[in-house]
């Protein structure tokens, strides 16, 4: 093989910005990463997105140069994504706020209701269960992102994570200050409704686990190719048989759960929050599969089956 030469630009000035010569024609994309690396050492490789084309997408880090439709000299384009976060330090952010922030309000701390010691407990059982629910959900959150995930992309962008944190933070925050209020009613239809609720949560919390478990176990080998995911032995996972994201499916039952547990304004907001985000990233994602996989099931909905 003739060893190829390539030229990286600006993707938006067009100006070159290096010229490598002497590249193995098998190299790879994360090769070429490394070695603008070693000219731009501000740019690590997190931070690059090398396209073929200005307006593209960016080149994956397995692709092969030699593959790729270009000639001898490869010119590719530069963007710098900003300074990178890794996916695991943006999740044990995002989580640890909610589960800290709920207990706040749930101890009723002075500076919060401006209370005195009678109300420093709620009357209600259901604003402990709520809480012990809560601090579940995030605490399996966690430990999924420690132990579970696998990621096919190492990094996210850092000016994100402020984004994301108000988010998840500010809705913890709201969330907990109605249902853990003094003058906070219990749901309408007492333990009947709460039971319910709590058996749907426990259901949909257990669903939600199985599925990253069952996409987890897709990436064991380290691999960071796309495959299409099926139904496993575990039943939670037969949802697979119906919908492209069952984990976006179980997250929104979980949190109509605990609307329906906690029956309060703000929970639900947050569920039709939820619902709306996790809608567009399983279109997104149902649209990637059937892209990638010409046998993709044909029957499969992104997020609701038969509906959505």
């Amino acid at each position: 093989f003739m060893s190829s030469q390539v030229e990286i630009l600006d993707w938006e000035t067009k100006k070159q910005l290096c010229f490598l010569d002497k590249v193995e024609p098998n190299a790879t994309i994360r090769e070429i990463r490394l070695m603008f690396h070693k000219l731009y050492p501000r740019w690590y490789p997190a931070r690059q997105s090398i396209k073929l084309d200005p307006k593209g997408k960016s080149l994956r880090d397995e692709e092969i140069l030699q593959h790729l439709p270009v000639g001898t000299t490869a010119t590719l384009y530069f963007k710098d994504l900003g300074p990178q976060i890794g996916w695991t330090t943006v999740f044990l952010i995002e989580y640890t706020g909610p589960l800290f922030i709920y207990f706040l309000f749930y101890f009723r701390m002075t500076f919060v209701y401006g209370l005195d010691e009678r109300f420093t407990s709620s009357p209600h059982p259901v604003v402990n269960l709520a809480c012990i629910c809560h601090s579940f959900h995030y605490i399996k959150r966690l430990i999924e992102t420690v132990f579970v995930h696998r990621f096919s992309r190492g990094t996210m962008p850092l000016r994100n994570i402020v984004k994301n944190c108000l988010y998840y933070w500010g809705f913890a925050a709201w969330l907990a200050y109605y249902i853990n209020h003094p003058l906070y009613t219990p749901p309408s239809y007492g333990k009947k409704q709460i039971n319910f609720a709590v058996i749907m949560f426990l259901l949909c919390e257990a669903g939600n686990f199985s599925i990253h478990v069952a996409l987890s176990d897709l990436r064991r080998n380290g691999s960071k190719t796309c495959k299409i995911p099926y139904p496993t032995k575990n039943p939670f996972t037969w949802l697979f048989f119906f919908v492209s994201c069952p984990n976006y499916t179980y997250e929104v039952g979980t949190w109509i759960s605990f609307t329906i547990m906690t029956q309060c304004v703000p929970v639900g907001l947050f569920t039709l929050l939820c619902f709306i985000q996790m809608t567009i990233w399983a279109k997104d994602k149902h649209c990637t599969y059937l892209r990638e996989f010409k046998d993709y099931p044909s029957h499969r909905m992104p997020i609701i089956p038969f509906l959505l």
